[in-house]
Protein backbone atom coordinates (compact mmCIF):
# COMPACT_ATOMS: atom_id res chain seq x y z
CA UNK A 1 0.00 0.00 0.00
CA UNK A 2 3.06 2.30 0.48
CA UNK A 3 4.18 1.66 -2.82
CA UNK A 4 1.06 2.84 -4.71
CA UNK A 5 1.08 5.99 -1.96
CA UNK A 6 4.50 6.99 -3.43
CA UNK A 7 3.78 6.32 -7.01
CA UNK A 8 0.60 8.41 -6.56
CA UNK A 9 2.93 11.13 -4.74
CA UNK A 10 5.37 10.63 -7.82
CA UNK A 11 2.48 11.08 -10.53
CA UNK A 12 1.59 14.18 -8.65
CA UNK A 13 4.86 15.87 -8.64
CA UNK A 14 5.26 15.12 -12.22
CA UNK A 15 2.40 16.96 -12.98
CA UNK A 16 3.82 19.76 -10.86
CA UNK A 17 7.18 19.89 -13.08
CA UNK A 18 5.17 19.98 -15.73
CA UNK A 19 3.05 22.87 -14.76
CA UNK A 20 6.09 25.02 -13.36
CA UNK A 21 8.21 24.14 -16.21
CA UNK A 22 7.93 24.76 -19.39
CA UNK A 23 10.09 22.02 -21.26
CA UNK A 24 8.12 19.36 -19.22
CA UNK A 25 4.85 18.46 -20.46
CA UNK A 26 2.28 15.63 -19.75
CA UNK A 27 -1.13 14.87 -21.29
CA UNK A 28 -2.92 14.57 -18.04
CA UNK A 29 -2.80 12.28 -14.56
CA UNK A 30 -3.29 9.26 -15.84
CA UNK A 31 0.05 9.82 -18.41
CA UNK A 32 1.51 10.98 -14.77
CA UNK A 33 0.51 7.90 -12.90
CA UNK A 34 2.38 5.68 -16.50
CA UNK A 35 5.05 7.96 -16.26
CA UNK A 36 5.40 7.32 -12.55
CA UNK A 37 5.14 3.07 -12.92
CA UNK A 38 7.45 3.30 -16.06
CA UNK A 39 9.82 5.39 -14.39
CA UNK A 40 9.93 3.34 -11.31
CA UNK A 41 10.16 -0.30 -13.76
CA UNK A 42 13.44 1.66 -15.90
CA UNK A 43 15.07 2.66 -12.14
CA UNK A 44 14.71 -1.14 -11.54
CA UNK A 45 15.81 -3.08 -14.30
CA UNK A 46 17.95 0.53 -16.50
CA UNK A 47 19.73 2.17 -13.70
CA UNK A 48 21.70 -0.58 -11.55
CA UNK A 49 23.64 -1.36 -15.11
CA UNK A 50 24.08 2.09 -15.87
CA UNK A 51 25.42 2.90 -12.49
CA UNK A 52 28.08 -0.17 -12.84
CA UNK A 53 29.20 0.85 -16.29
CA UNK A 54 29.62 4.38 -15.22
CA UNK A 55 31.50 3.69 -11.96
CA UNK A 56 34.79 5.27 -12.40
CA UNK A 57 32.74 8.75 -13.02
CA UNK A 58 30.39 8.18 -10.25
CA UNK A 59 33.42 8.00 -7.97
CA UNK A 60 35.33 10.70 -9.80
CA UNK A 61 32.70 12.89 -9.54
CA UNK A 62 31.89 12.05 -5.70
CA UNK A 63 28.27 10.61 -7.11
CA UNK A 64 27.20 13.75 -8.65
CA UNK A 65 26.87 11.70 -11.51
CA UNK A 66 23.98 9.55 -10.61
CA UNK A 67 21.87 12.81 -11.09
CA UNK A 68 22.89 12.35 -15.15
CA UNK A 69 21.61 8.57 -15.04
CA UNK A 70 18.63 9.87 -13.09
CA UNK A 71 18.24 12.23 -16.20
CA UNK A 72 18.86 9.35 -18.26
CA UNK A 73 16.25 7.35 -17.39
CA UNK A 74 13.55 10.06 -17.13
CA UNK A 75 14.32 10.50 -20.29
CA UNK A 76 14.04 7.11 -21.41
CA UNK A 77 10.51 6.93 -19.47
CA UNK A 78 9.70 9.99 -22.01
CA UNK A 79 10.76 8.05 -24.62
CA UNK A 80 8.61 5.32 -24.19
CA UNK A 81 5.34 7.43 -23.74
CA UNK A 82 5.74 9.34 -26.87
CA UNK A 83 3.38 12.04 -27.35
CA UNK A 84 2.26 11.73 -23.73
CA UNK A 85 5.07 12.79 -21.91
CA UNK A 86 7.70 15.16 -23.33
CA UNK A 87 10.88 16.58 -22.12
CA UNK A 88 12.52 19.16 -24.39
CA UNK A 89 16.29 18.85 -23.61
CA UNK A 90 18.47 17.33 -21.37
CA UNK A 91 18.84 20.12 -19.18
CA UNK A 92 15.30 20.33 -18.41
CA UNK A 93 15.42 15.90 -17.59
CA UNK A 94 18.56 16.86 -14.95
CA UNK A 95 16.65 19.89 -13.40
CA UNK A 96 13.54 16.80 -13.03
CA UNK A 97 15.64 14.56 -11.73
CA UNK A 98 17.35 16.59 -9.15
CA UNK A 99 13.86 17.78 -8.12
CA UNK A 100 12.19 14.06 -8.31
CA UNK A 101 15.34 12.98 -5.81
CA UNK A 102 14.64 16.14 -3.35
CA UNK A 103 11.10 15.00 -3.01
CA UNK A 104 12.09 11.47 -2.73
CA UNK A 105 14.39 11.96 -0.07
CA UNK A 106 12.29 14.10 2.00
CA UNK A 107 8.57 12.80 1.43
CA UNK A 108 8.17 9.31 -0.30
CA UNK A 109 10.80 7.54 1.94
CA UNK A 110 9.75 8.66 5.19
CA UNK A 111 6.01 7.54 4.33
CA UNK A 112 7.88 4.03 2.98
CA UNK A 113 9.39 3.69 6.18
CA UNK A 114 6.24 3.63 8.71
Amino acid sequence: MRWLIGWLINAAFLLLIAAVFEGFYLSGFGAAVIASLLLSLVNTIVRPVLVVLTLPITILTLGLFLFVISALTLSITATVMGDAFVIDGFGMALLASILIAIVQSFVIKPIRKR
